[in-house]
């Protein structure tokens, strides 16, 4: 290879060390520049920083750090503009933006690397953009409970069946299942917090692996970049994914208790059971039963939580077999990552928006609670309250349902005279535990489904 063919080929980084060019399939199947470029303002804010650490510990001049920042700013307007030119022949984000950072302001912008590497620098830029994604998303969980919330409070005494195992259970109210819904996602906001602890920590100052003999100030740039703290093992900081397999495994999370939801709505949608109806702009038609109404987007979520597990096993594979350090294996963990948090975004943004849309058919949940003996758990606790053991009432309830089976009537429905079979002591205040309402309003204490009580959780969240 010639010299001139040789300095021809130093778009890459490490050329010189070269004899030959590497083939365009490789160039292809090595580059991540068309996906990882999504990092371009986090890798220039990481170089800010690490450029104004380098000025202030006299590595480099001010001059060459006020050039660095106006190349910088050229830079980020390109980008933003849609004016950039990602080539790649350059690999990666971090070479693109290295070379046209030269370009503009000539030797300054190849003193920018002193003191790092590409494998301290892309943990940075990773850890900063997984931070901003976590803070969105938090926003969003946030915002979804909220609606949840507000949904419960217009429907906070509207009665619903509760099921185990698909089977009419006890009476509850359908402000007291979204609750349910709006719990879940609160402890998603607490594995996103925690996350970021670990997520806020920087790796630059590691270097390639075994930090750098130049006389940096990493604290300084932590501090400048809000990073809590630096990574302590220059080995493990540019290797460590752990933060990233932890949010799609928090993600992970969310999307299954948005599955979980889902279902639900997909199956009260249906006119089997006719709970609910959501608003057109959330469901498709058919393109041959035109009486057709799907619940697309409830079917879709269910579907891409599977899309969001298959990253969590593809990264926890990723990690497994590798040795320390860094490995090019590493590429391959941004993709999954990137399609996680954009799931995640689209996902609950969506919901937000659907909820309010949710339209209850109160007169169907109702019919539907009636059905079942719903309310035999209560007359079980009256009989305890009448001096019967709770075994025993429990069997003399079940006897009674039996009875109402073969009679085709519900347990409010038998006379005081056939109650009275049961137990002599059976009064006619027994009728209002039969009820539905008197059934719910009695679980009054904390975390009950009573009206009040849903009320007072409801506006708990509201008020966050």
């Amino acid at each position: 290879m010639s010299n001139k063919n040789q300095f021809d080929n130093k778009s890459q980084a490490w050329s010189a060390r070269f004899s030959e060019p590497v083939s365009d399939l490789v160039k292809r199947y090595t580059a991540s520049v068309f996906f990882d470029k999504r990092l371009a303002l986090f890798d220039i804010q990481g170089s800010l920083a690490h450029a104004e650490m380098l000025a202030h510990v006299g590595v480099i001049t001010s001059d060459d750090y006020a050039n660095i920042q106006k190349g910088m700013a050229q830079i980020t307007a390109e980008i933003q503009s849609g004016q950039f030119e990602w080539l790649l022949d350059l690999e990666d984000v971090h070479l693109n933006i290295e070379k046209r950072l030269v370009e503009l302001i000539g030797d300054a912008g190849k003193r920018l690397h002193t003191g790092r590497s590409r494998n301290d620098q892309v943990a940075t830029d990773i850890r900063l953009w997984l931070r901003n994604e976590i803070d969105h998303i938090i926003v969003l969980l946030k915002a979804l409970r909220k609606a949840l919330a507000t949904l419960a409070v217009k429907e906070h005494a509207t009665i619903m069946p509760g099921f185990t195992h698909l089977q009419v259970a006890q009476p509850i109210t359908f402000g007291h299942h979204m609750l349910a819904y709006a719990e879940m996602f609160g402890r998603d906001i607490e594995r996103l917090e925690d996350c970021r602890k670990r997520t806020n920590r920087l790796p630059l100052g590691a270097a390639a692996l075994a930090g750098t003999t130049w006389p940096i100030d990493r604290q300084r740039v932590a501090q400048t970049l809000g990073f809590d703290s630096v990574c302590v093992n220059s080995l493990d900081a540019v290797s460590d994914r752990d933060f990233a397999i932890e949010f799609v495994a928090a993600a992970s999370l969310i999307m299954m208790h948005i599955s979980r939801f889902s279902e639900e709505l997909v199956l009260w949608m249906s006119p089997r059971i006719g709970f609910i109806d959501l608003a057109d702009r959330f469901c498709t038609g058919s393109s041959i039963m035109p009486q057709k109404k799907n619940p697309d987007v409830p079917e879709l979520a269910r579907g891409k939580t599977g899309r969001v597990y298959g990253h969590l096993q593809a990264l926890l594979t990723l990690m497994k077999g590798q040795p320390l350090t860094y490995n090019k294996d590493n590429q391959e963990d941004k993709e999954g990552l990137f399609d996680s948090a954009d799931t995640i975004r689209d996902t609950l943004t969506i919901f937000v928006d659907m909820i309010p849309g949710i339209r209850v058919k109160k007169e169907r949940m109702e019919t539907a609670a009636k059905e079942g003996f719903s309310t035999a758990t209560d007359l079980a606790d009256y009989l305890v309250r009448k001096g019967m053991p709770f075994r025993d009432a429990h069997e003399t309830v079940a006897l009674a349902v039996r009875q109402c089976e073969e009679k085709g009537c519900d347990l409010a429905d038998l006379s005081l005279a056939e109650l009275q079979t049961l137990h002599p002591s059976i009064g006619e205040d027994v009728f209002q535990f039969l009820t539905l309402e008197g059934s719910v309003s009695a679980r009054k204490h904390i975390g009950g489904t009573a009206p009040e009580r849903v009320l007072i959780e409801a506006h708990s969240i509201l008020n966050e």
